[in-house]
């Protein structure tokens, strides 16, 4: 697939708005988490293909050698290069598919050659660290141009795909991670997130640690040294090898260091310190307590957070990728969710199970939106839902966070690409709206959908957190006869189908509760026209995005290749297929286009209804371990029949490109000891040069 041409770009500007509020103490502070964060941009790069580290500085050398002065009609090579950059590599982190320059291979290598590379010549020329590819023109011909069907997925490698989280050339399948993570991690008490694995041959693995230190300091009882024999039928063996991305930690470390010097608190310093100990040393026990003091520093003024968070990618669903964000509290944004989380146990008690599939007291979490300054990552979401460790999420609690110049930019309508799919009649409400119920839909999506729900657990030998003669009712009628057992967690047992089960319950949760009158009238909407305009703009946004989901399924794999896109097709499907009243929602050919038509008048009876089943099903499953049941039900409602598959290449054709997002770099004064923002221009050449100026 081709880049995005004349993709939306946004400069993420708070240099004259946000920034100056802070004091200089705090600017500091950003500024050294801000460096922290871009340090580890090639960890991401690293996680996503064998090639994008080298075409990274390979897009960089050229643009800087050219001075940003290309050849004849450079649009189309631009168009690349601005793409990769946002996604930190060469698949979409929306979707997880390659895309391949516009314009011909032969404008590639002459841009090269008026850079004054040497086709034929190594890529040492330009890039520093190991690669794959013998010269520059392989680079070029197989990394950046290759389209071969076992390149243009990431997934597992034995089922011809392509993930970095593996490494040799042994190819790693589902068996192997699944292995791995019962008799190795799990025995252990491990925390993969960040690891990368490597098959040595059938029943022999090493595990990459990432940290500074290149051997292994952490004790024994922890991370054992030597080669372990697991206890499967091969006597599988695994050993650790530490050090992976140590140059990147080292530049991680160094900055977290200089920020302790201006933490708001003694939690802040306390988090840094943990953080430091663990890309030192690689210990994931260190990243949990940086992650429990995180959650307990509530509603900083700059948040941080750093690590190897979201584990989308990994396709067994246990390793994470390198993430990092710093941001700005917008305090008059907060305050709406403030007033929300204030009310969260009264809307939580309208979700549609049983007490004993929820906690018994609502831990309101923090819950601020934020103005994002950096975020390093594959892709930057509206709203995040963490830390990802169940235990921490139980025992100590949460935060949600609105990325509000994010949300703000993604909702927006682009002059040039107007939305897709949206009838004459309903496009001036949608316009007007959609903004507005996205805001709605994420705050109940992050709070109330991610932040809702009990884990049945064991907690030790013959201890729960549930009584087990008296167990839980399931859908069936019956006491739920299965739980989390110990050492388990949602992730080990759903595996890589956790992360769009989740998307998914939480989405329905949005849906179920944007109807609520009282929960409007928090966000602002007090008339009654008002708020039926934003619940229909929220359905409307939801059917919409189901159907342009159809683009990260692959038709010819099955596999889906974005948690968020599955989730929204499996509830489109339920507005569409599930609904008693088949006239809900429907999908309308219309000269060579599609149109959505929801009955608005509908939404409230029998959409809801529908709303409510797909929702206690999830959630029931989820709550009681239920994978066997659980993910025979969610396949089967995201699974892609014949009459929408049809649907896929009008979708496709009427594809808008994502929004692409530019960030400001600071800088230090030494002399006035004060902090400046650089911000860049709405263009690729923008986007280009603050990744230059990073000097990453």
């Amino acid at each position: 697939m081709q880049a995005d041409h004349d993709a939306p770009l946004t400069m993420l500007s708070l240099a004259t708005t946000y920034f100056p509020l802070l004091t200089t103490k705090e600017q500091k502070y950003a500024h050294f988490m801000s460096l922290a964060s871009h340090a580890g941009t090639r960890i991401v790069l690293r996680q996503v293909s064998v090639e994008s580290e080298p075409l990274f500085d390979l897009l960089l050398h050229v643009h800087k050698q050219l001075n940003g002065i290309y050849p004849g009609d450079s649009s189309l090579y631009l168009d690349y290069v601005s793409q990769f950059l946002s996604n930190l590599g060469n698949y979409k982190s929306f979707g997880d598919s390659k895309f391949i320059p516009g314009c011909s291979t032969d404008y590639v290598l002459q841009a090269c050659t008026l850079a004054g590379i040497d086709l034929d010549g190594q890529v040492s020329q330009f890039h520093a660290g190991e690669c794959d590819f013998k010269t520059v023109r392989d680079l070029i011909a197989i990394g950046m141009y290759g389209t071969d069907d076992n390149v243009m997925l990431l997934g597992f490698p034995a089922d011809n795909h392509v993930s970095s989280y593996y490494l040799g050339k042994e190819p790693i399948s589902l068996d192997d991670m699944t292995l791995l993570k019962n008799h190795f991690f799990g025995k252990y008490g491990i925390l993969p997130e960040n690891t990368r694995i490597k098959k040595l041959s059938a029943n022999k693995f090493e595990i990459y640690v990432g940290s500074i230190n290149v051997t292994n300091t952490l004790p024994a009882t922890q991370y054992p040294h030597g080669l372990i024999t697991l206890d499967d039928p091969k006597h599988t063996h695994v050993s650790f090898k530490f050090g992976d991305h140590s140059k990147e930690m080292k530049l991680i470390v160094e900055n977290l260091q200089q920020a302790m010097n201006y933490t708001a608190n003694d939690t802040q310093t306390s988090m840094l310190q943990h953080y430091i100990n663990h890309f030192t040393s690689g210990s994931g026990k260190e990243h949990k307590l940086a992650q429990i003091d995180w959650v307990k520093d509530l509603a900083p003024t700059i948040e941080t957070n750093i690590g190897f968070i979201e584990t989308y990618r990994e396709p067994s669903g246990i390793i994470g990728e390198f993430e990092s964000l710093v941001a700005i509290q917008n305090k008059e944004r907060t305050a709406k969710f403030a007033t929300m989380v204030s009310n969260a146990q009264e809307f939580i008690e309208l979700l549609p199970w049983s007490h004993d599939f929820e906690k018994e007291k609502f831990n309101p979490p923090d819950f601020t939106s934020l103005e994002v300054l950096t975020f390093t990552g594959s892709g930057i979401p509206a709203g995040i839902n963490i830390p990802n460790y169940d235990d921490v999420r139980l025992t100590i609690g949460f935060k949600n966070v609105s990325l509000g110049n994010i949300l703000s930019a993604s909702a927006k309508a682009s002059s040039s690409h107007p939305p897709t799919f949206i009838r004459d009649e309903d496009l001036s409400l949608f316009q007007k709206y959609q903004s507005d119920s996205f805001e709605v839909q994420v705050g109940i999506h992050e709070l109330l959908g991610h932040g809702s729900g009990k884990l049945l657990l064991q907690t030790g030998d013959n201890e729960y957190n549930f009584d087990r003669a008296d167990a839980p009712i399931g859908l069936d009628g019956k006491r739920v006869s299965t739980y989390y057992k110990l050492g388990e967690t949602w992730g080990s047992v759903f595996g890589s189908l956790a992360g769009a089960f989740e998307e998914t319950r939480a989405e329905v949760v949005a849906m179920y509760l944007i109807t609520n009158r009282k929960l409007l009238n928090i966000f602002g909407f007090t008339t009654t026209q008002e708020q039926n305009d934003v619940i229909y703009a929220g359905y409307l946004q939801m059917a919409r995005a189901g159907l342009m989901a159809l683009e990260y399924w692959d038709p010819q794999s099955g596999k889906w290749g974005q948690p968020h896109m599955q989730a929204r097709f499996s509830i489109m499907k339920t507005f569409l297929l599930h609904c008693k009243n088949n006239s809900f929602l429907t999908i309308e050919h219309e000269n060579n286009d599609l149109k959505i038509h929801l009955d608005r008048s509908l939404i409230e009876t029998d959409g809801l209804d529908c709303v409510r089943d797909y929702l206690l099903h999830l959630h029931v499953y989820k709550c009681s371990a239920d994978f066997e049941r659980g993910s025979k039900y969610y396949i089967d409602r995201s699974t892609v029949p014949e009459e929408l598959a049809s649907l896929r290449d009008l979708v496709i054709s009427k594809r808008l490109p994502r929004r692409q997002f530019i960030q400001a770099n600071s800088s230090l004064d030494n002399v006035s000891s004060t902090v400046q923002l650089t911000e860049y221009p709405e263009t690729p050449q923008g986007m280009i040069q603050s990744f230059l100026e990073r000097a990453l």
